[in-house]
């Protein structure tokens, strides 16, 4: 019986390799710059009825320019790219800028019978929630056993 072996990363993590003071209890450079994982977007699913309703957490985005969402091949890709900079004027006449920047992605498999013309997508309160109204099939497939022969 074959194991499955779980190795270590072969590269440090950006804050770990030049000793930045960024990384707390687990938590990545962009978690603590955006507030998340820079490699995640958080989604929860469930059935609404005969919808099926997807739900992304993505706190501080301006759903017009940050959000892209794309379906291909019966699946949902979301794409958030969040670009922020402010400038402050310095005592001394001179500036102070600080800018946040990074993009996520997620792809979301959508369920057989989707009605891909039809999905919706809302954004309030840091939630970007994407409903896909599914078409009822009339006849449920049903379990067949499949005889293996020798060859």
């Amino acid at each position: 019986m074959a194991s499955i072996v779980r190795r270590r990363q072969t590269h440090p993590d950006w804050a770990e390799l030049f000793g930045w003071p960024f990384t707390t209890e687990g938590r990545s450079f962009g978690d603590r710059l955006f507030g998340w994982r820079d490699d995640l977007i958080r989604v929860e699913e469930f059935t609404d009825g005969t919808t099926e309703v997807i739900r992304a957490e993505l706190p501080g985005i301006d759903p017009g320019k940050d959000v892209e969402l794309t379906i291909t091949d019966g699946m949902l890709s979301l794409r958030v790219e969040r670009r922020e900079e402010t400038r402050e004027k310095a005592g001394d006449g001179g500036f102070r800028t600080e800018f946040r920047y990074g993009a996520l992605s997620r792809v979301v498999a959508l369920p057989p019978g989707a009605k891909e013309d039809d999905i919706t997508a809302t954004y309030a309160d840091g939630i970007l929630e994407i409903r896909v109204p599914v078409e009822q099939a009339a006849d449920k497939p049903t379990a067949r056993r499949v005889e293996v022969k020798s060859a």
